[in-house]
């Protein structure tokens, strides 16, 4: 074997050595960035944008005009996708009606494939803290809103751009350290 043989066969076996190293850094650096990463936060392409165009009927049985990209704007609100049929739903109901009834903040609702007669026995006995509601009986809304599950919840501007998504349940602390302050600052504005 030559000198330039012998360094070839070297430097073969080398990489073969370094590139399962290589690929292990590689693999760690993605899962070190991903670590790093909110898990309960999930992008919405809507951030920062005006809210989609909707238009959903009232549930039936409900005194109202339904509810559409007409009714955003002119100051904050929240719109919050729920359903009778979801049990985080019903936890986070008292919280929402609080925001409406204490805060004064206006809140929308978009009613996510529920049967009306669930969804008006829910609303009488939990209560009704809507300024209007829409029926989306078939998700179409709720797929324009980029809606990933019930329940979510919008902050809306006084431009009708969708400036917060909360996937999830509304928890205390989101209300307090994320909601009121971004509804107060929207406020002022």
């Amino acid at each position: 074997m030559t000198a330039t043989t012998e360094t070839a066969a070297t430097n073969r076996r080398t990489w073969l050595y370094l590139l399962p190293v290589l690929v292990f850094v590689v693999i760690g650096g993605f899962l070190a960035f991903g670590l790093t990463r909110d898990p309960t936060v999930l992008p919405s392409a809507l951030l920062d944008r005006p809210a989609p165009e909707f238009e959903l009927p009232p549930i039936p049985g409900r005194d109202d005009h339904g509810f559409s990209r007409a009714d955003l704007g002119g100051e904050p609100m929240l719109v919050n996708v729920w359903a009778s049929w979801c049990v985080p739903c019903r936890v986070e109901h008292p919280l929402i009606t609080r925001l409406a009834e204490e805060e004064g903040i206006i809140v929308n609702g978009l009613n996510y494939k529920d049967r009306a007669e669930d969804a008006m026995a829910w609303l009488k006995e939990l209560g009704d803290p809507f300024e209007y509601v829409g029926w989306d009986i078939k998700g179409r809304a709720a797929i324009e809103w980029g809606v990933y599950g019930v329940p979510e919840t919008f902050v809306i501007d006084r431009n009708g751009t969708i400036v917060y998504k909360q996937v999830g349940q509304v928890t205390p602390r989101v209300i307090n350290e994320v909601i009121l302050p971004l509804i107060r600052k929207l406020r002022e504005q």
